[in-house]
């Protein structure tokens, strides 16, 4: 009896292994995202415009982490392909100081490809760090700058993402540059600083240009009247040898090229953190109404 169930389990292992050999996909590449919205919606537009113009399976791995986590999976060869920033990449991962928004684009190309990796244009936006305070309590105070606002920093408290709160081009630089001291400086995740300034919990949050929660609280977005940020105009980035495997990527994800503006990102963000919509079906619903891939039928 021993010696026949010991028989069936490896019959068993065998099938099992020959039937996962079966199913494997040959052809694949691995997208990667960041742990926001963003940066998953912009992976699922690539990805889904790849897999509808050429025979290529798309690996998501979404959440991966900060910049700096998906940035290490990059160079790591972990993932082939993902979504980021000019701006991140330059004075983040590189520590170089960023020009406008040519010559970031331009350093960033000429980083990147040491290292591997293909910079291509910008899907068309910059998604730059700003503060956003109550609207009412901006027009009491009169705050419409940065500069308005650093008179009044010393009585608000903060509430910003672990990022921002560590990276050279976010907090401490920023502080130093208009002069802010806050009364304290909450870290969280990005999804919860819209609840917490809403609940009184925060006075200001360091949100994103293109945040679809812009669109549902009332909050004043300040002005950077120092340009102290970079620009952080988004694009895809691509390893070398995923393009030497796969050379037909490059031209689907060159349709991709200026078809984003803040606009639209920051309603397509709305859709999923606002509105609860999947980003998959998100990601679809912008390549078909951009008229890259045709309405799947349901």
């Amino acid at each position: 009896m021993r010696k026949k169930f010991v028989s069936l389990l490896l019959m068993a292992v065998v099938a099992s292994m020959l039937t996962g050999c079966i199913f494997i996909e040959e052809d694949s590449l691995t997208l990667g995202s960041r742990n926001n919205t963003e940066s998953i919606i912009l992976s699922h537009i690539m990805g889904q415009l790849i897999e509808n113009k050429t025979d290529i399976k798309v690996i998501y791995k979404e959440n991966l982490g900060g910049s700096n986590v998906v940035w290490n999976a990059m160079l790591n060869g972990n993932i082939d392909v993902v979504p980021d920033y000019t701006g991140t990449i330059v004075v983040n991962y590189y520590h170089e100081e960023p020009g406008n928004a040519e010559e970031t684009l331009e350093m960033t190309r000429r980083l990147v490809g040491e290292d591997g990796i293909i910079a291509f244009n910008t899907f068309g936006f910059n998604n730059t760090y700003t503060l956003a305070l109550d609207e009412s309590k901006a027009e009491e105070l009169g705050i419409v700058t940065f500069s308005d606002f650093a008179a009044y920093s010393k009585d608000f408290t903060l509430g910003a993402v672990f990022e921002f709160i560590d990276r050279p081009d976010g907090l401490p630089g920023f502080q130093k540059e208009y002069g802010l001291k806050f009364k304290n400086v909450k870290g969280m995740d990005h999804g919860i600083m819209y609840r917490s300034i809403n609940a009184g919990e925060v006075d200001v949050i360091n949100s994103y240009t293109t945040d679809g929660q812009l669109q549902e609280f009332d909050l004043r977005v300040l002005e950077d009247d120092k340009s102290y940020f970079p620009p952080y105009h988004a694009l895809p980035l691509v390893r070398k040898e995923t393009l030497k495997e796969y050379p037909e990527i490059e031209a689907v994800l060159k349709q991709l090229e200026g078809m984003i503006d803040e606009e639209a990102m920051q309603k397509m963000n709305a859709k999923v953190d606002n509105d609860g919509m999947m980003v998959e079906r998100v990601a679809e619903e912008f390549l078909v109404e951009s008229g890259l891939i045709e309405a799947v039928a349901r």
